[in-house]
């Protein structure tokens, strides 16, 4: 098991960006599992005719090994807890969206600062495009800056 913390915001915010800059800087020191939310079912990740794409359309969950990766498609949601079981071991786990989920959460912001996010967030990172006269009652984190985030994720990410 390991520690983990979510990052949540509006499409093209800048998580995706974000959270690879963060796994860029962990990864020589750290085991990292991102975890990222497909809230409309719209990502695919086989390709029609393969045989795991065969088998998982006839209604199987199919696990692809390799030698380099494992890779597993499920017919079934899961949730936090059966997903870290099944990664196993990991320093830090970084979550891109899944807001129902209680982890600590920075949330991202350009431009302006849309309120709905602020409810799910224990602080917030923004560019230098956010006025700060926007922003009370949260830490404020530099989006461009990934140790700042970085040092915000050793102290506040939740044991899992």
């Amino acid at each position: 098991m390991g520690r983990a913390v979510a990052f949540t915001g509006a499409s093209n915010s800048g998580k995706t960006t974000l959270i690879e800059k963060i796994v860029k800087e962990l990864t020589p020191n750290y085991k990292v599992v991102v975890i990222k939310h497909d809230p409309k079912d719209k990502a695919t990740f086989d390709t029609k005719g393969k045989d795991s794409y065969k088998f998982f359309h006839s209604g199987a969950d199919v696990v692809v090994a390799s030698p380099t990766r494992t890779t597993y498609f499920s017919h079934e949601s899961k949730g936090l807890e059966e997903i870290v079981k099944m990664v196993g071991e990991f320093d830090f786990l970084l979550v891109e969206g899944l807001k129902t989920w209680k982890l600590p959460r920075i949330a991202i912001f350009r431009e302006k600062v849309d309120p709905f996010y602020l409810e799910y967030a224990d602080a917030i990172a923004i560019d230098n495009t956010v006025p700060l006269n926007q922003i009370k009652g949260i830490e404020v984190l530099d989006l461009n800056n990934t140790h700042e985030i970085i040092e915000w994720i050793f102290k506040n990410a939740k044991e899992v």
